[in-house]
């Protein structure tokens, strides 16, 4: 992307590096934290509240990335998850450098930001890591997990089963859902929608090209047909084929007819 580069070559250095550490690494300290808070109170300082943000607390603008799943109860599997997020991002930044996923994350948490304020929800991080996700199984298709710590799955299959969640959730949900599922993917089409169109109108050039040659084609003509039982070279490549010279005119047999048939007599 022509302004993406743009951008980069001006603000580039002012990218965070490893940024998905800081997240992740802050969402499991604020996981911890949460376990030894009974009341509540921390998370709920966290969390992106568009009315106290009107108020003066700015500071939930960027806090709610940092409100890990699960908080507050006790689950072995908020690690897992977590570790999954630094492998996402890693491989992203990897991809991409420092500046783009700086910049892909930016902008996932501003529309979730608009999102919250539409709708006058709380906004949370689980629609914008869901996004990351996304990116990830379009850059590594093939990248393989552990489903259940047991069933190797490439990424490509469970982000279909996202996109079906997704597709899901914005036509069955109340609309303060739909909204936010339909933002929190904004940033992916922001970066991926030039390369899906020119794909998808590929596949249709091909899918043209190919209706066209099929009906431009020549059909395969046979040289011989049986007379008697009409099979031809092109049905049966194996097929030897004679001509009797007892029957008047040129007329075709098959191995299995050749000697088996009644000769034909023109009629005087």
């Amino acid at each position: 992307m022509k302004w993406l580069d743009k951008l980069e070559r001006k603000f580039g250095r002012y990218a965070i590096k490893n940024l998905i550490m800081y997240i992740v690494g802050i969402n499991g300290f604020i996981y911890l934290l949460s376990l030894i808070d009974q009341s509540g109170m921390l998370i709920y300082n966290l969390r992106l509240d568009s009315g106290l943000v009107l108020q003066g607390q700015v500071w939930r603008l960027i806090t709610f990335i940092f409100i890990p799943p699960s908080a507050g109860r006790l689950d072995i599997f908020v690690f897992f998850v977590l570790y999954f997020y630094y492998i996402v991002g890693t491989g992203l930044e990897q991809e991409w450098g420092s500046f783009k996923f700086n910049i892909y994350y930016l902008v996932g948490m501003l529309f979730t930001i608009v999102a919250a304020f539409i709708v006058g929800i709380d906004g949370s991080a689980t629609y914008l890591n869901l996004s990351l996700f996304l990116a990830f199984a379009a850059v590594f298709p093939n990248y393989e997990i552990l489903l259940f710590f047991i069933l190797p799955m490439k990424v490509k299959y469970l982000a279909y089963l996202n996109w079906a969640f997704l597709a899901y959730t914005i036509i069955t949900a109340p609309i303060p859902a739909k909204v936010a599922a339909i933002v929190s993917v904004l940033n992916y089409f922001l970066f991926f929608g030039k390369d899906l169109f020119r794909r998808s109108k590929t596949k249709k050039q091909v899918y043209t090209n190919r209706k066209r040659y099929n009906i431009d084609r020549p059909k395969v003509i046979a040289f011989h047909k049986c007379t008697v039982c009409g099979i031809t070279e092109i049905e049966d490549p194996n097929m030897e084929f004679r001509y009797c010279s007892k029957c008047e005119g040129r007329h075709a047999y098959c191995s299995r007819h050749l000697i088996d048939h009644e000769h034909i007599k023109s009629v005087n």
